[in-house]
């Protein structure tokens, strides 16, 4: 029988290790625009976000935003666009990559209250669907196309 994984690379997906937090969140490492961070894979997330103490870090290029964001307990906060960033995680590239930018600070604060590290962003589900994402939660690794 044949494997996820060997049915996936067969198919032209690249494999990526993945890591859980002590809050049970996938990890992943991923580069925008060619710097490193660090993210939580999260596939409620409409769109893949960083978080407003994470611009510079990245180099980008924030514009205002009439959207408000909610999510993990937080609700109409304010945003920023930045767009057309290049993201890489692992390998799998994608050029003009637009991503909201809000303050994360709750999410940091509820990840260090759990002795579990800071992320700079999140990876909503705007990046796996472009990369026809599948899970595989058991073996930690996510298959992107």
């Amino acid at each position: 029988m044949s494997t996820l994984k060997k049915l996936l690379e067969k198919k032209g997906y690249q494999r990526i290790k993945f890591k859980y937090t002590k809050t049970n969140h996938i990890e992943i490492e991923a580069k925008i625009n060619n710097i490193e961070g660090n993210f939580i894979l999260d596939t409620g997330a409409s769109s893949t976000c960083v978080g407003m103490e994470a611009v510079k870090h990245f180099e980008l290029i924030a514009e205002d935003s009439d959207v408000k964001a909610a999510g993990a307990g937080a609700t109409n906060m304010l945003t920023q666009i930045a767009q057309k960033n290049r993201i890489e995680i692992k390998g799998w590239k994608k050029k003009k990559v637009d991503l909201v930018l809000f303050d994360l600070r709750h999410v940091n604060e509820a990840l260090l209250n759990h002795e579990a590290e800071k992320v700079h962003g999140i990876i909503g589900a705007d990046i796996l669907k472009r990369g026809k994402a599948v899970i595989d939660y058991g073996k930690k690794a996510l298959y992107l196309k």
